[in-house]
């Protein structure tokens, strides 16, 4: 089957609610996601698809000449196959679409496998935010990336061979 990135949309949201609660022990609620979605002109947020099924998404805010990436998930099923890389590719993009070239992230200290896909795509450790997961009282380690220009291809174009499809 095809996979394929669009901009997120408020019919997507149930199926990216399902992945939010697979995902995350506090997931973002409806309304987090419609008032991104529809409120926050800063946000951008994309979905990739397998045939019509959402198998992942992200999202980022691009504001004051740099990117802040929000949130990427995969729905359990299809991890380890390059999706969640090509979610942050496809983010670090769009910030380079607009001239941003400075990307930051959370990250929580244990996820350490989220943590070797940033540092694979030139994201560096810049410190942590202890206490910064309110459900576990974990700490974020603050990651950047310094450059996300270079890429003059539609985001969601560019990334279709990094997952194989």
């Amino acid at each position: 089957m095809e996979f394929s990135f669009a901009r997120m949309t408020v019919a997507d949201i149930d199926e990216v609610l399902a992945i939010e609660k697979l995902s995350f022990s506090t997931p973002w609620s409806r309304q987090a996601f419609v008032g991104e979605i529809t409120e926050n002109p800063l946000a951008v947020y994309v979905v990739g698809r397998v045939g019509e099924r959402i198998v992942c998404y992200g999202g980022v805010w691009l504001f004051l000449g740099e990117a802040h990436i929000t949130n990427i998930a995969v729905l359990p099923h299809y991890r380890g196959q390059g999706y969640g890389e090509a979610v942050c590719r496809t983010l670090i993009q769009e910030a380079a679409l607009v001239d941003i070239d400075k990307v930051t992230l959370e990250v929580r200290a244990s996820n350490t496998t989220a943590q070797n896909l940033y540092l694979k795509l030139g994201f560096y450790s810049a410190g942590r935010r202890p206490g910064y997961y309110t459900d576990t009282n974990e700490d974020a380690v603050i990651m950047w990336k310094d450059s996300a220009a270079g890429s003059t291809a539609e985001p969601w174009e560019a990334d279709k061979q990094v997952c194989g499809k």
